[in-house]
């Protein structure tokens, strides 16, 4: 019988190839191939050509038989954030898997809707990563007492899906797929191969018996999930949980969703009775917001459905180096590089000799191009130190002619601003004019067609 050989697999991407690499030819990483002993393929062709294949042609079926009736109903989970990121709640026979750095809140968060899908549904929580006894304290300091959850604590996969058709429970939960394994594997758990196949595995069991999973998955140091990204495609769904360590405020975003859009967040709070959602992110995000402060602006943003103001600030001073330093923190570096060239040529503003840092405030992150004009303008009134009235909002997208681009959904953005208590918005001539006007009243609304009527809008 011939011997396997050996092959190594990147532990970030899942390239594989026959010797050891110091550096990953796909992905670029250094130092991440993993030495792995394949199966036998010889004896998994000698077995398939051994056995008759599978008759499924009573499986065939017209598309206008099936019946979809009540098949997507969806759990409500109890937290009005992850069902919004859910698109809706939770569907029958989904695989979800939800990610992000140690400590973030990822198992809180399962444990804490445990105690609303108890009411009506059976749960079975795998965790591979602490005790029973470990999981029954963190669930008395939640205040999660559901008669209907059952505990296990098995790093086995093939046991754990033995249990889950032997017992049928209505929700399955695993903590975490990183310590899941199938003895038949060489390689450790939380490698490429185990990852992968365990997730194979979990994803024939939810759909063959209809139940919805909820994965956890950690990340790496870039911040993906751990494993190949062959992982994320075997899901449903793949929720990612961000935030900074020393703030208190968490943001659930949605990158995969077959049943929902990919584009809506869930903003929660940690404290320590759990995780608790955040209603208003946008009146969270300007909580402490300076009156007479040069380089602040505040944007308006489209999440999702969600309309969320968030504060831009701009920091101008001499720099003491050679070559001026330039740090974004929430806000794409390259991006502020083209605006400060953008304010640099077509309004004669000069940044050479100054160093500039911005910072969205309360973690946030902004990727969207309606934000640009906020950006100008803080970088504006950083240089020239003078300040942006507090009731004036401004959104649109630049372009390097120094023109104003329209943006979509200007009703949902004015109307949050309204509701916050703006009275002045600067957005692009373009977006105004073509917007619905009804039920405005009492505020002014200016439009734009350059940067240079957009900031004499903005600070007149």
């Amino acid at each position: 019988m011939a011997k396997n050989k050996t092959v190594y697999v990147c532990s970030e991407c899942g390239y594989e190839t026959s010797k050891w690499n110091g550096r990953c030819p796909d992905c670029g990483q250094w130092n991440t191939f993993e030495e792995t002993v394949p199966l036998n393929t010889s004896a998994v062709r000698a077995a398939g050509a051994a056995s008759s294949a599978r008759d499924v042609s009573d499986n065939i079926f017209e598309i206008t038989d099936i019946d979809v009736s009540g098949s997507e109903t969806r759990w409500s989970t109890g937290s009005p954030e992850l069902d919004r990121v859910l698109g809706g709640g939770v569907v029958k026979g989904s695989l979800i898997l939800l990610g992000g750095e140690p400590g973030i809140g990822k198992s809180t968060l399962l444990l804490q809707i445990c105690q609303t899908l108890g009411d009506d549904h059976t749960i079975l929580y795998v965790s591979g990563e602490e005790s029973l006894r470990q999981i029954k304290l963190r669930a008395q300091r939640l205040g999660v007492d559901s008669g209907n959850l059952y505990l296990l604590s098995e790093t086995d996969c093939e046991a754990v899906c033995k249990v889950i058709a032997n017992e049928k429970p209505e929700i399955a939960i695993i903590d975490s797929i990183q310590t899941m394994n199938i003895s038949g594997l060489t390689s450790a758990s939380g490698s490429v191969t185990q990852v992968r196949e365990c997730s194979n595995m979990l994803m024939k069991t939810a759909k063959s018996l209809e139940i919805p999973m909820l994965i956890v998955g950690h990340v790496n140091k870039d911040g993906a999930i751990a494993g190949p990204k062959v992982m994320e495609h075997i899901v449903d769904c793949v929720l990612y949980f961000e935030g900074e360590k020393n703030l208190p405020y968490r943001i659930l975003r949605g990158i995969k969703n077959r049943f929902g859009s990919t584009n809506e967040i869930g903003v929660f709070e940690m404290t320590g009775k759990g995780l608790r959602e955040v209603e208003n992110p946008s009146e969270m995000l300007l909580s402490g917001r300076p009156q007479d402060a040069s380089g602040c602006c505040v944007a308006c943003i489209i999440e999702g459905s969600r309309p969320i103001l968030a504060e831009v600030q701009a920091l101008v001073t001499k720099s003491t180096f050679n070559v001026p330093r330039r740090t974004a923190t929430g806000f794409d570096y390259n991006r502020m590089a083209i605006l400060i060239a953008v304010l640099e040529k077509r309004m004669g503003y000069y940044f050479g000799g100054l160093d500039v840092y911005m910072n969205v405030v309360g973690g946030f992150d902004i990727d969207e191009p309606a934000a640009d004009l906020a950006v100008a303008l803080a970088l504006y009134s950083g240089l020239t130190d003078k300040v942006v009235p507090y009731d004036v909002i401004c959104f649109g997208e630049i372009g390097l002619a120094g023109e104003l681009r329209g943006v979509q959904r200007a009703e949902q953005r004015v109307r949050e601003a309204q509701r916050l208590g703006f009275s002045r918005i600067v957005l692009p001539a373009s977006t105004l004019k073509n917007m619905d006007r009804t039920g405005l009243d009492g505020i002014k609304l200016t439009g734009a067609s350059t940067i240079q009527q957009a900031f004499k809008a903005a600070m007149g």
